[in-house]
Parts: structure tokens; sequence; C-alpha cells
């Protein structure tokens, strides 16, 4: 939906519909939040499985963007061996090993950073661990929770 900007004194404003801020449960005095990726209702105490998906491509694209993929392979793999050495070991991580093993950055960049349902399923066990500071990740949750 395309919502104009109007002139509202010396700044610019936006009229949401009415349904739109009933399905957001707003009232006048509420509060929204504006943030780079744009104008939302506040977090309603969790995340929705979408919502929690973007959060996981977020960590994904800061890794993406700050290491190469010979470094993220091998804290990848490093994690899953100890994982594995813990007793700790899923599905999913197997199929992490096989792309870490596998040199197709392709292939690594396309379950890191993909919308089908392939890449949404192994982002839920994703073996990313140790790759980001705790205030990198930080700024990350802040972002995503709105």
């Amino acid at each position: 939906m395309k919502i104009p900007l109007r002139r509202v004194g010396n700044s610019l404003g936006v009229l949401i519909p009415k349904t739109t801020l009933d399905s957001w449960g707003l009232h006048e005095g509420d509060s929204l939040t504006l943030s780079e990726q744009g104008l939302r209702p506040p977090a309603k105490g969790g995340f929705a499985h979408q919502d929690l998906d973007e959060h996981r491509r977020a960590i994904s694209f800061a890794i993406v963007r700050r290491f190469t993929p010979r470094e993220i392979r091998a804290q990848v793999l490093a994690n899953l061996y100890r994982w594995r050495d813990q007793g700790v070991w899923g599905e999913a991580y197997r199929e992490w090993q096989e792309i870490a093993e596998d040199q197709d950055d392709g292939r690594l960049y396309s379950v890191m950073l993909g919308r089908d349902e392939n890449a949404v399923r192994l982002r839920q066990s994703s073996p990313f661990v140790g790759l980001l500071s705790k205030d990198e990740l930080r700024k990350i949750n802040e972002e995503t929770a709105g």
C-alpha cells in the first residue's frame, strides 16, 4: 500500500488507514517505531515465525558482509564438531556440515540468505555462533525487534 506524505506544520506526516491501525491494535496516543526498515507497530512480546526468520537473515547478512566464505565455513565446522562431541546433533547439522565442506560459495550464501523453505528450515539451526560480537548481535536484535 502506498501512503502519501502530507504537510503537517513544518514537517511531513502520513495518515494511516483505520483498518491498518485496528489490525495493529493501535489507538490515538499509541506509538509506532520508525527505523531504517520502515514504520512499524510495537512488538507484541515475541516474534512471529516470519519475523524470526527475518531476524536470522539479518544476522546472516551481517556475517556475510564481515567475513569471507572460508572464515564462515571454518567457524561453522568448528561449532558443528564441538556440538557433535557434546552429543548435540540433529539432521540439520549434517546438512550444514555438507554445505560447509562443499566449497560452493553460492550454495553457502543461498542457505544463509535465501527465502526458500530449505533456507528458512536450515536457518532455524544456524551454526554461526561466535562470528559476531555481543555488541553486533545486540544491535541486530534492537533493529529487528523494532
